[in-house]
C-alpha cells in the first residue's frame, strides 16, 4: 500500500472515530482498526504510529462540523472481508470417550503472555468438549524449581478463569517414574551409559554404538542402583532410551532420559538425587493420565518424536497431537532468565513491574483476562507464528472495559487558574459515563478564593493557549484566557462552541501518581471521588486515559492500562 493511500485509510478511521467521540480522535483505537485492515503494517507499527499520531492532531483541530463534512466527501472506510478465524473443531473427536488435555508449566516463574496460548487452547478445548482439564507441574529440575511459583501459577490460571479438573505435581511421583524405567531396563529398551558426554556424542554422530548399550539387564540395574545410591557423581552417567542409532536424526538416538541432579529440591529435599528429564517424565505423565489431547507449541516437534519412540517402547497409543505456531509478544520482557536477573539486580520492582510481560503485570495494568482469552481464541491452531503487538491487546482490551469503566477527571502538572464571575454554584453533577444515565453521577465541588472560582488544569492545557482564547472547562462551562501570568480567565456562558474542551479540578484535589508502561511517574491531581474507589478498579480518567487503582493513601496511585 502506497503512503497516500495508508494515509487516505488512515483519515477515514480517524474522522469516523472523532465524529464518533465528541470530535476527539484517539490514536490507540484507530491503530486497532488499520492494523485489522493491514495486518502486514504491524512490522513496523512505530511508524504506523507517528502517521496516525499526525493525522489524529490534524482532525481533532478542526470542528465536528468541519468533520463530518469531510467524511462525506471522502467517505467512510470500508472493511475488508477477512476469512474467519478462531477454535476449529477437536480433532479426532471420535476417537475418545472423554476428552483430556493438560497443562503442564514449569514452577520456575510466574505464568506470562508466552503462555497463554497453550494454556487457553488446551482449557477451551476440554471444556467446549465436556473434558476434563489437569493442570501439571513439571518439576524434575530441582535446580530451577521454586516454592513461591506454585501457587503463583494457579492464581494467574484462576485470574485467567481457568478452572482446572486435576492437579499433578510431578515431584510426588518420582517413584512411579523409576518403575517405568526398571520395566524399560528389563525388556532391553534402555541402559545406563556412564561415557564421557563428548565421546558419546561422537560415536552418536557416526551412527556407532558405545559400550554401555549391550550391558545386560542386570549389569543395567548394577549401575541403576550406584545412580540413586550415590556410586556416580552428578554427572558421571545417565540413562539413556535405546532407539535405532542409525536414525537419520541424531537428536533422536538414543536420548537421555534420567540424570543425576545432587540439588535440594523445594518439595522433596534431598529424598532424590536421580530426576526424569522432561519427555521421560511427559510420557509417562501423559498415558497414566489419560490425556487424549496434546496441545503444544510446534518447536516441540523433536520432543514429540523422542515421546512417540517411548510410547512404542511400551506399546501404549499415543494421543491426538494438536500443534500451533509461536506467540511472541512486541514491546515487553518474556524472559523468565531475563526477569529474574532484572528483580535480583534491582531493575524490576517484582513479577509484577508494569514492564514486564508477566500475567501479574498486565493484570495490574488493567488488561483484562477475556481480552487475553479472545486475542488466543481468534489466532486458533494455526501453525503460523505470531507476534502480538501491545497496540493490538490494547484494542481488544478497550472494547471490554469501555462501557463499564467510570469516568473521571485527571490534570497532570497542574496549575492553578482563577476565573472572574464565575456561576453561583457550590458543585457540579456530571455522569460517570457518557452512554448511562442510570449509572448516576459524581460530583465535583467548586471552592472560590476572594470571589473567584479557582480550578487546576493540567499546564499543557494552556502550554499553546493565548490571551483572549475561549476555552471549554469539559461539561460545565467556557472561560476567556485574559492572562497567563498570573493564571486568570472570566466566565464567558455555559453554550457549547468550537474549540478546546479540557479537564479540570476545583475543590479537594487528590494527589495522584500513575505509573507508566515504561516505568516513569506521571504526577497530577484527580477529583474528589476517586478516593471512594477500591483497588483493583479500572476508570477512564477523560482525555488521558483508562488506569487501574493500584493503592490509595496520602497519594492515590494509579496504573496506566492504555489510551
Amino acid at each position: 500500500m502506497s503512503d497516500k493511500n495508508l494515509d487516505e485509510l488512515i483519515r477515514q478511521w480517524t474522522l469516523l472515530n472523532a465524529i464518533e467521540h465528541e470530535g476527539e480522535a484517539d490514536t490507540g483505537a484507530i491503530i486497532g482498526k488499520i492494523v485489522a485492515e493491514k495486518p502486514e503494517l504491524k512490522s513496523d507499527i512505530q511508524e504506523l504510529k507517528g502517521k496516525v499520531n499526525g493525522i489524529v492532531a490534524e482532525v481533532n483541530g478542526i470542528s465536528l462540523e468541519e468533520q463530518e463534512s469531510e467524511l462525506e466527501e471522502i467517505g467512510a472506510p470500508e472493511r475488508e472481508e477477512k476469512e474467519e478465524g478462531g477454535l476449529t473443531e477437536l480433532p479426532e473427536r471420535e476417537r475418545y470417550s472423554n476428552i483430556v488435555t493438560r497443562f503442564a508449566p514449569n514452577p520456575n516463574g510466574p505464568l506470562h503472555l508466552g503462555h497463554v496460548r497453550t494454556a487457553v487452547l488446551s482449557h477451551e478445548y476440554a471444556k467446549r468438549n465436556d473434558g476434563d482439564f489437569i493442570l501439571r507441574f513439571e518439576d524434575t529440575n530441582p535446580v530451577d524449581a521454586d516454592d513461591i511459583f506454585y501457587d503463583m501459577v494457579r492464581e494467574d490460571l484462576d485470574w485467567l478463569g481457568l478452572d482446572w479438573d486435576e492437579e499433578y505435581i510431578q515431584s510426588d511421583r518420582v517413584e512411579m517414574y523409576y518403575e517405568h524405567l526398571e520395566m524399560l531396563l528389563e525388556d532391553g529398551n534402555a541402559y545406563v551409559c556412564d561415557c564421557e558426554p563428548e565421546k558419546f556424542k561422537g560415536l552418536r554422530d557416526e551412527g556407532e554404538p558405545c559400550p554401555c548399550r549391550d550391558l545386560t539387564a542386570e549389569e543395567n540395574f548394577e549401575r541403576w542402583e550406584m545412580m540413586k545410591d550415590g556410586g556416580y557423581e552428578e554427572g558421571d552417567a545417565v540413562v539413556r532410551i535405546k532407539t535405532n542409532i542409525e536414525h537419520q536424526n541424531p537428536a533422536l538416538r538414543d536420548w537421555p532420559a534420567l540424570r543425576i541432579v545432587d540439588s535440594t529440591h523445594p518439595r522433596t529435599g534431598n529424598e532424590y538425587r536421580v530426576w526424569p528429564l522432561y519427555n521421560f517424565s511427559v510420557t509417562i505423565d501423559d498415558h497414566k493420565m489419560g490425556v487424549t489431547h496434546v496441545v503444544r507449541g510446534k518447536e516441540h516437534e523433536i520432543n514429540e518424536r523422542k515421546q512417540r519412540q517411548l510410547f512404542e517402547h511400551f506399546g501404549w497409543e499415543y494421543p491426538t497431537a494438536i500443534q500451533h505456531g509461536r506467540l511472541s509478544v512486541s514491546g515487553t520482557v518474556l524472559s523468565k532468565t531475563q526477569i529474574s536477573k532484572g528483580i535480583q539486580e534491582g531493575k524490576f520492582d517484582g513479577f509484577d513491574d508494569v514492564r514486564l510481560g508477566t500475567i501479574r503485570a498486565v493484570r495490574r495494568r488493567g488488561i483484562t483476562s477475556e481480552a487475553l482469552r479472545e486475542i488466543v481464541l481468534d489466532l486458533g491452531t494455526t501453525k503460523a507464528d505470531s507476534t502480538l503487538s501491545m497496540d493490538t491487546l490494547y484494542t481488544k482490551n478497550r472494547r471490554i472495559i469501555d462501557e463499564n469503566a467510570n469516568r473521571y477527571f485527571f490534570v497532570e502538572d497542574p496549575v492553578k487558574l482563577l476565573i472572574s464571575n464565575p456561576p453561583e454554584e457550590e458543585k457540579v453533577s456530571l455522569r460517570l459515563h457518557p452512554d448511562d444515565s442510570e449509572r448516576g453521577d459524581r460530583v465535583l465541588p467548586l471552592e472560590f478564593e476572594d470571589g473567584f472560582l479557582k480550578v487546576w488544569l493540567s499546564k499543557s492545557d494552556l502550554h499553546d493557549a493565548d490571551v483572549g482564547d475561549v476555552i471549554r472547562l469539559k461539561d460545565f462551562f467556557n472561560f476567556k484566557l485574559i492572562s497567563k501570568e498570573p493564571l486568570k480567565a472570566e466566565f464567558e456562558g455555559y453554550e457549547l462552541k468550537d474549540g478546546p474542551k479540557i479537564q479540570w479540578i476545583s475543590k479537594k484535589p487528590l494527589e495522584t501518581e500513575i505509573l507508566k508502561p515504561d516505568g516513569s511517574v506521571e504526577s497530577g491531581y484527580s477529583e474528589p471521588e476517586v478516593l471512594d474507589l477500591d483497588i483493583g478498579d479500572i476508570i477512564q480518567f477523560e482525555r488521558y486515559g483508562f488506569v487501574r487503582i493500584d493503592d490509595k493513601g496520602s497519594v492515590i496511585k494509579a496504573v496506566y492500562t492504555h489510551s
